[in-house]
């Protein structure tokens, strides 16, 4: 069957209006969530161990599982100091300075970048990140594999509070182990250094609070003694001693 001349010029606008709807549809996101631009960056599978990253800069918490890493693992955990825990008094969340400050003094990796240390995070850890339009830094959605539960959370700034930020090292433990001392540029160090920053599951850094290693473990069995190395990589940078009890729990998930 022969088209006449109209009937063509007709059928190919139509297709070519299907075509260009199609590739809308693949570039927008499915729930009608923020626009901007989109890149990959850490999933699961580009997780990566604490033994491989000494300064937290490569993306999440991969398991240690070998004999030879948790033999590592140990090794490094063993060098932490210990003593008793002090008092509370005197605490206050702004003595760590405001969050999340991009002004951290110290030689704090992304510091100074032009995005604050909670969106470098984001950035960091999250898969199928998506900013907001015209930014490259702040995160509006993307993909989270929550090292601390094995879930994959699918988070949107709207509901920004399912992922938060955990202090490995929590910044209550710090003052009372020793930075209550320190003058508050060290502090501000501490509390926006990637090295003791990791972005989890809500709910479950709630459960966590203040707590050190003998007292809350993340839910994940098998990332444990990652989380342990992790603790002891911040205490040893900045030379803040544990309680007997955490560092004994420490060594105990990494077999020792």
């Amino acid at each position: 069957m022969r088209l006449r001349r109209g009937a063509v010029g007709t059928a190919v606008l139509l297709a070519t209006g299907f075509m260009l709807a199609g590739c809308k549809d693949l570039n927008s996101p499915a729930d009608g969530g923020p626009s901007g631009s989109a890149v990959s960056t850490a999933g699961n599978g580009r997780a990566v161990s604490p033994l491989d990253n000494p300064d937290g800069t490569k993306p999440g918490l991969a398991a240690i599982t070998s004999t030879a890493d948790k033999a590592k693992a140990r090794s490094l955990i063993g060098k932490v100091a210990t003593k008793g825990r002090g008092p509370k008094t005197g605490y206050e969340r702004d003595k760590f300075g405001y969050a999340w400050m991009d002004s951290a003094p110290g030689a704090v990796p992304f510091a100074h970048n032009g995005c604050d240390s909670r969106n470098d995070l984001l950035k960091r850890d999250g898969e199928k990140v998506r900013f907001r339009a015209g930014s490259n830094c702040v995160v509006t959605s993307m993909t989270l594999h929550d090292p601390y539960t094995g879930k994959a959370i699918e988070w949107v700034k709207s509901r920004a509070t399912t992922v938060q930020i955990d202090h490995v090292m929590p910044l209550s433990y710090d003052w009372q182990m020793g930075a209550s001392r320190w003058a508050k540029g060290k502090r501000e160090d501490i509390a926006n250094d990637p090295l003791n920053l990791i972005p989890v599951d809500g709910p479950t850094n709630g459960a966590k609070s203040d707590s050190g290693p003998a007292s809350w473990l993340p839910p994940s069995k098998q990332i444990r003694c990652a989380y342990s190395v992790r603790f002891a990589q911040v205490s040893l940078k900045y030379d803040l001693p544990v309680t007997a009890a955490d560092k004994q729990m420490m060594l105990e998930q990494c077999g020792g």
